[in-house]
């Protein structure tokens, strides 16, 4: 990638080393030792500069709030801690991508379970809210990235998907719902709106087990969507490929009896995504239908 973006270092250059290595824009004489850009990221990178709270953040009579205050990222709110991750884990610039960096795809509770536990989640945590506040915050990053580059395809896509997944939470929450029936730059910056709205009041509530199992339910019951003659292969592919995304984390988060039985449907809409160029709408929805009558025969 270095090569053909022409960098002279990809560890010195700003393009990587935001994400990568974000110590070295320390000044030199700042650093008490060397910096080694295969250190990658630091505390620093996801808590914030920690010179006002470093010494004091262990200590027991020191709160969270204490914390904050201090400079302290405030990453129990869902919002924040969203806001934070999908800086790196989504937003990648489309030289970027031209020149062969993967595509990546933000979902903050999946990502959260895989990286080492070194926090206690708040008695109100729960894996579906965390999913749905990611998603919505990435739609938010998307649809300002949209309303900048409005004429590319791939993106509009990828942005299509994510706003068709949540118009399906939106309905069964009885939220606003939004608008998809254009991608013009205007209404792409009134979705940015929109579900940076949506990700907020979705980290402010008390989520219920029973929101859970409705939102599952609205998203197995959408089959009839991937029967559209209306709509191209690719907007139908990455509508999928976040549909099945939010179903694991769904039933993750219902309990891990539902998990375990509904392993092998899951696995089979995973397969059928695993090559978007491929995707087979058809197939798609038989096997969402499939998932459909299994997860209502073991409510």
């Amino acid at each position: 990638m270095a090569e053909v973006l022409k960098m002279e270092s990809p560890a010195s250059n700003a393009s990587c080393t935001i994400c990568h290595a974000p110590f070295q824009t320390v000044p030199a004489n700042q650093q008490l030792n060397p910096l080694d850009h295969t250190a990658g990221v630091s505390c620093e990178s996801c808590h914030a500069p920690a010179e006002n709270w470093l010494r004091r953040h262990t200590r027991p009579d020191f709160t969270h709030e204490d914390r904050v205050a201090a400079g302290l990222r405030d990453l129990k709110n869902l919002y924040v801690r969203a806001s934070s991750c999908v800086a790196c884990h989504q937003n990648i610039s489309s030289n970027l991508l031209a020149a062969g960096h993967p595509e990546l795809i933000f979902e903050l509770d999946g990502q959260g379970v895989s990286e080492p536990k070194h926090w206690r989640e708040s008695t109100h945590w729960n894996g579906a809210q965390t999913w749905l506040v990611g998603q919505a915050v990435a739609l938010r990053e998307m649809s300002w990235e949209l309303s900048k580059a409005p004429k590319d395809e791939k993106l509009r896509h990828k942005w299509n998907g994510l706003l068709w997944v949540l118009e399906q939470v939106s309905g069964a929450m009885d939220f606003p719902a939004f608008n998809i029936s254009g991608v013009e730059s205007d209404f792409a910056q009134a979705a940015q709106q929109r579900s940076d709205e949506l990700a907020r009041k979705v980290s402010g509530m008390n989520w219920s087990p029973g929101l859970t199992q409705k939102i599952l339910s609205s998203l197995a019951g959408a089959s009839g969507d991937f029967k559209t003659k209306d709509l191209a292969q690719a907007v139908l592919a990455r509508r999928a490929e976040r549909l099945v995304l939010g179903l694991d984390r769904l039933v993750v988060a219902s309990d891990k009896k539902l998990k375990l039985a509904l392993d092998s449907e899951l696995n089979g809409l995973y397969s059928l995504i695993q090559s978007l160029p491929d995707f087979n709408p058809s197939k798609f929805a038989d096997a969402l239908e499939k998932f459909r009558l299994k997860q209502q025969e073991l409510r």
